[in-house]
């Protein structure tokens, strides 16, 4: 899946020899980790996100200013507790991920979850005609692959990798364990046919910013950036897209998992512009669960980054006549 081709960016160096350090570090942690129970390790995700919160200052501006703008009728105080939260969130996926693999089973799922209107998206996914599925960075959306691949799903979830070979060779390892299969997003769009063609379902995080080329759709309110590649694959294959969801259940290693919309191929046949319709329609279902519980997605993205055309021109035209105003001023 090719996703728009932004002005490349310079490459940063890797230094191999600090990349093995980090990683070894980060394995020393881990075994840390280890040795206290999942709860526990929660509540220290919990407290080292209220760190990361107060020395963060950037990443937690972008965070107030995202949430003051989705939500302008909420007071200051609803605002600084849902980004400290989201905050909290970030750091206990960190412990989800590392901890699925040891305690999540066939015999013990149960404990550990609990699904709301999914039956119909499964039935599909055992179908094996092709289906796509998406979700945005909330709460632990990598739970849902873990589960498929579990219950033996044929599900392949893109990913970006690391740029640190070694902690991605890690993670990596940590997230395959149990039968879900991830493929690099640089390769995806060579692999895409062959997947289809054998009824795979295919995984999206469907809510980061495209950049300039991107599809502009609403998203809490403004115009966001939005891949045209998860669209395009729909309309071209003809495939279903189901938007789901996972969400922790208070601060306890425990999850919700649903659906909330599935979009078929019959309801954008008559749309004047079916991809712009279909980016609509997924981005609005991802918006509705979060509305549920704000407190849980990354609100320090850079969602709205990128501007739709005449946004840009406008602001162009303003900079231009603030600059003659300023020159005349001075003159």
């Amino acid at each position: 899946m090719a996703d728009e081709q932004r002005p490349k960016k310079k490459k940063k160096k890797h230094n191999p020899v600090l990349d093995w350090l980090v990683y070894v570090a980060v394995r020393v942690l881990v075994v840390f980790l280890y040795i206290f129970d999942v709860e526990t390790n929660l509540r220290f995700a919990c407290f080292l996100g209220d760190l990361l919160w107060k020395v963060y200052g950037r990443g937690r501006q972008r965070a107030l200013d995202n949430l003051r703008a989705s939500f302008p009728d909420r007071s200051e105080e609803w605002i600084h507790q849902t980004g400290r939260r989201s905050f909290q969130q970030l750091v206990m996926l960190t412990i989800d991920i590392l901890f699925t693999p040891r305690l999540v089973r066939k015999h013990n799922w149960r404990q550990y979850s609990t699904f709301r209107n999914a039956e119909e998206a499964k039935w599909m996914m055992h179908e094996r005609k092709g289906l796509l599925m998406v979700t945005g960075h909330y709460s632990n959306f990598e739970i849902t692959g873990y589960m498929m691949g579990l219950f033996g799903f044929d599900l392949y979830s893109v990913a970006r990798p690391l740029d640190n070979k070694y902690l991605n060779r890690f993670l990596y390892s940590v997230r395959e364990r149990r039968g879900q299969k991830l493929i690099d997003k640089k390769g995806a769009t060579e692999m895409m046919p062959g997947l289809i063609a054998q009824g795979s379902t295919i995984g999206f995080i469907a809510d980061q910013d495209a950049g300039h080329k991107g599809v502009f759709v609403d998203f809490f309110g403004r115009k966001a950036s939005t891949y045209k590649s998860i669209g395009l694959l729909a309309l071209t294959y003809n495939l279903p897209i189901v938007v789901g969801y996972s969400r922790r259940v208070g601060d306890r290693f425990f999850f919700e998992l649903g659906v909330t919309r599935i979009i078929r191929p019959c309801e954008w046949a008559d749309k004047d512009d079916p991809l712009t319709w279909v980016t609509a329609e997924y981005t609005r279902a991802i918006e509705a669960f979060i509305r549920e519980d704000p407190t849980q997605y990354w609100w320090v993205h850079r969602r709205w980054k990128s501007r739709p055309k005449e946004e840009r021109r406008k602001a162009e035209a303003q900079a231009r006549i603030a600059a003659a105003e300023e020159v005349g001023t001075r003159t």
